[in-house]
């Protein structure tokens, strides 16, 4: 899949991890995706710090399909409740056993 302007951003966060898993999922459901800003984190300062996160793309045609993957995947993660770090202060999604700010362990395992 070259470059292209019309391109759709079905996902992006500042947690490559998240970024690469959902990468995988998406095209382990066959939907063809391009990572952009891989190795874009350097230029935070220079740019504003959400336009270096790494973003999943895809053309228009998979955007419905793609957002409904990430979607369920995201639903289906945990049923765990939103937490907040003992050790920092960050407000975490449920699916996360550890904060990513500081890598304390969730409270409780």
């Amino acid at each position: 899949m070259g470059r292209d302007a019309k391109e759709k951003v079905v996902y992006a966060s500042p947690n490559f991890v998240l970024v690469a898993h959902f990468r995988a999922l998406l095209e382990s459901e066959g939907i063809p995706c391009r990572l952009r800003n891989e190795f874009l984190a350097g230029a935070a300062g220079e740019l504003p710090p959400t336009e270096c996160w790494p973003e999943i793309c895809v053309e228009p045609r998979w955007e419905a399909q793609a957002l409904a993957v990430i979607d369920a995947a995201r639903r289906g993660a945990t049923d765990a409740p939103p937490w907040t770090c003992p050790g920092c202060g960050e407000r975490l999604e449920g699916q996360f056993g550890a904060c990513w700010q500081c890598g304390k362990e969730r409270p409780g395992g």
